[in-house]
């Protein structure tokens, strides 16, 4: 089934999960009287920006991950360093749209960031602690890279 054929009711399903989980949380901090920062520091933004990188990377194309995704994709050819290419296993429906939700981590993004978001207004120093170590991850996946582009160089 081509794209153009695909019908959307899986994604607007799992639109309509998202905004749920979104209004859901709202109404708790309203309920427990949480209040949103007034804004998000250089350092929370950046941090935040790296730690959603690498935390959306390893659910949508970690190796050791796939056994989660298993139900909802198969696999696809190889990836990056580390990593594995993988589809969506249904061609339709709520099935297709996770697929697609854990084989793009461009998508899984918008979930990531909102999991920080809300974690920022619930648990802010628990957040900041796992972000800080996702995001150190990240930088250490990309000194990894600069290490074997500067071996290959090397060995030229």
């Amino acid at each position: 089934m081509t794209e153009d054929n695909r019908s959307r009711s899986g994604y607007l399903a799992t639109l309509v999960i998202y905004a749920i989980t979104v209004v859901a949380v709202a109404v708790l901090g309203r309920l427990t009287h949480r209040k949103l920062p007034e804004a998000m520091c250089v350092q929370d933004l950046v941090t935040t920006a790296f730690a959603a990188h690498k935390l959306s990377r390893t659910v949508t194309k970690d190796a050791v991950v796939a056994p989660l995704r298993a139900p909802f994709t198969r696999p696809a050819g190889d990836g990056g360093p580390g990593e594995v290419m993988e589809r969506p296993k249904a061609d339709d429906g709520v099935a297709h749209s996770i697929g697609q939700l854990l084989t793009c981590p461009f998508c899984f993004d918008v979930w990531v960031v909102t999991g920080f978001t809300v974690g920022h207004v619930f648990a802010p120093r628990t957040t900041r602690m796992i972000g800080e170590s996702l995001a150190v991850l990240a930088g250490a996946d990309f000194l990894h890279l600069a290490y074997a582009t500067a071996q290959r160089i090397a060995e030229k």
